[in-house]
């Protein structure tokens, strides 16, 4: 591939994804990567290697690098198929690296929370699409909190880190990605039935986010110098409670926009039944109010845009030393 090629696709999708986010007709290939981690799932646990915790992480581990495989292969297959026309090719990989990307979508999603928080009910419906937790109690106060960490922690997963893995194995990387964040989601849980099989999933999408999650306080610092907000004080909580959650990669922009708004997240919520408490992330300088939500989609677009920037500069340096 020219070197050309790949930041004008990555360009090119960002801007796709801020115009056309996913339309809700088109068949998003998570959807097929969420069958095919159903499927694998529920062959595992029929068969007869589903017996002991150690068989059942390594059935865990089969899952994942299945799905890895086909998830590459299928995208390297589709993209080989335009190999040979430069326009098709950049079309191609910014139209599958556009598909990875959910900085539209993500904050399209809060914003229906925003809207629905005048009938309580009603935001709690909404909420629930976009967050693991039991949403069926939640106060006023609790689901913007919610809301607003769901945007901070995928700004990393839904645009940051996908942007990083196109820039370093383009489309089918981009995609591997989705596949490995897909799977955390899935089987990534520490309860009964996914303690053992999600083992792998949760530990290697930890390591997948681990670099783009510190990136992202660096996103989220300089989003925040020029909307305005506490760019200090992102900063140092981002720094200060980045260990506050059971994920080694959460706190981290959590922290970063819990800091440059001076508001504090987490706490205890339910999952599953179950109640899990969480240490608290930031200063309660103030209440959570409604508008912290559009400020925090704020923060995410203008963190992404900054990101995307940062690494087309540093993949343009490292083009240039390779031709040295």
């Amino acid at each position: 591939m020219s070197f050309y090629i790949l930041p004008i696709s990555i360009g090119l999708a960002f801007v796709l994804d801020l115009i056309i986010g996913d339309p809700y007709w088109f068949p998003h290939p998570v959807i097929y990567i969420g069958k095919l981690v159903l499927g694998l799932e529920k062959a595992v646990r029929n068969s007869k290697l589903f017996t002991s915790e150690k068989k059942q992480k390594l059935c865990g581990l089969l899952i994942w690098v299945s799905t890895v495989a086909v998830t590459a292969i299928v995208t390297y297959l589709l993209v080989s198929l335009f190999d040979r026309n430069v326009i098709m090719v950049l079309l191609v990989n910014a139209i599958v690296i556009c598909i990875c990307l959910s900085t539209k979508c993500l904050g399209k999603e809060a914003k229906k929370v925003y809207y629905k928080l005048d009938d309580i009910d009603e935001a709690r419906v909404q909420l629930s699409y976009i967050v693991g937790r039991d949403t069926s109690n939640l106060s006023e106060e609790e689901i913007i909190r919610a809301t607003v960490e769901t945007v901070a922690e995928n700004t990393v997963d839904g645009t940051i880190a996908t942007m990083m893995y196109a820039f370093i194995g383009g489309p089918i990387l981009s995609m591997v990605y989705k596949a490995v964040n897909t799977m955390d989601s899935m089987l990534g849980y520490k309860n009964e039935r996914f303690v053992n099989i999600g083992m792998f999933s949760a530990i290697l999408d930890d390591i997948f986010n681990y670099i783009p999650a510190r990136f992202s306080l660096v996103s989220f610092a300089i989003a925040s110098f020029f909307l305005g907000y506490d760019w200090k004080n992102c900063v140092v909580i981002g720094i200060r409670d980045r260990k506050n959650h059971n994920s080694p990669n959460c706190a981290i922009p959590e922290g970063a926009v819990a800091g440059a708004l001076g508001v504090q997240l987490g706490g205890t919520n339910v999952y599953f039944g179950e109640e899990v408490y969480k240490a608290t992330i930031g200063d309660k300088n103030r209440n959570l109010e409604r508008e912290d939500i559009i400020r925090t989609i704020r923060l995410m677009n203008f963190a992404s845009l900054i990101s995307l920037m940062i690494f087309l500069i540093i993949y343009m340096v490292f083009i240039v030393l390779r031709c040295i």
